[in-house]
């Protein structure tokens, strides 16, 4: 696999993390782990990609909007499969299509049912350039385009991205009574308000961020795994190995070799 990594033009900067390519020299099978954000996949080698959720199988469509998952959720990926994927910041991914962005948690969409033959014109344009340079500038043009389009309230955007970093700040405790008098609402009005915007709860998203964090450790192999367990916040390493598993089918032991 080699990644290239692409960064967002000034306009975008504030909603997307990054763009980078997954490209494959042989097949694969991988376990994808939960990364709190929603994310275009954009298929520009014409290999098959099957992703497999939970007890069900899809071939991922050319042009795939990729929401949270909750759920352990592998990809057979053929030799020679490259994508281009952009990552939306954890508050963005409403922003950019005209769907409730919870329809997405646990599936793989395709962008012609969204946007018809908006898409269609899209990869058209983008598949015509040579570079990847270029695609990328295609990309960026059509997602400002489609930002424009789907304007939301500015002031809960705000709130929203306010309530991602808070959580991420604080990923090893969760309390909603603190989120909501730190922000001044009622937790009614900011769960109902994250789920708009994010697709998932408050709390589903608090136990992704705590996930991730114990990844990086597990992976780094210089913690026990009570230690992580209590490191992260979690009761025991009972209760860490349970939402580990949870999440990627697998337990950390069993980590080994996979990557995403």
């Amino acid at each position: 696999m080699r990644d290239k990594v692409f960064y967002p033009s000034a306009g975008l900067r504030r909603y997307i993390k990054y763009y980078w390519t997954c490209a494959h020299d042989g097949d694969a099978l991988e376990v994808m782990f939960p990364t709190g954000c929603v994310e275009l996949c954009i298929d520009i080698s014409g290999g098959d990609t099957i992703r497999h959720r939970g007890d069900r199988s899809m071939t991922v469509p050319r042009l795939e909007v990729l929401g949270h998952w909750t759920i352990p959720t592998r990809a057979s990926i053929k030799k020679g499969n490259t994508c281009l994927i952009t990552r939306m910041q954890p508050y963005a991914g409403s922003l950019f299509f005209p769907n409730q962005v919870s329809e997405f948690t646990n599936e793989s969409i395709d962008l012609y049912d969204i946007l018809d033959n908006e898409s269609v014109g899209f990869y058209n344009r983008l598949m015509d350039q040579p570079l990847l340079e270029e695609k990328v500038k295609v990309l960026e043009a059509f997602l400002t385009d489609r930002l424009y389009k789907t304007r939301k309230d500015q002031q809960k955007i705000n709130l929203v991205e306010g309530l991602c970093r808070s959580i991420s700040r604080n990923n090893d405790s969760f309390d909603l009574n603190r989120l909501a008098a730190e922000f001044g609402f009622s937790e009614r009005y900011i769960q109902k308000l994250f789920f708009d915007y994010v697709g998932i709860t408050l709390k589903s998203f608090f136990s992704v961020q705590r996930f991730n964090k114990s990844l990086g450790l597990v992976r780094s192999a210089t913690m026990s795994l009570t230690n992580i367990a209590y490191e992260c916040g979690y009761y025991d390493q009972a209760h860490f190995i349970k939402e580990f598993r949870s999440y990627t089918g697998l337990t950390p032991s069993q980590l080994s070799g996979v990557s995403r």
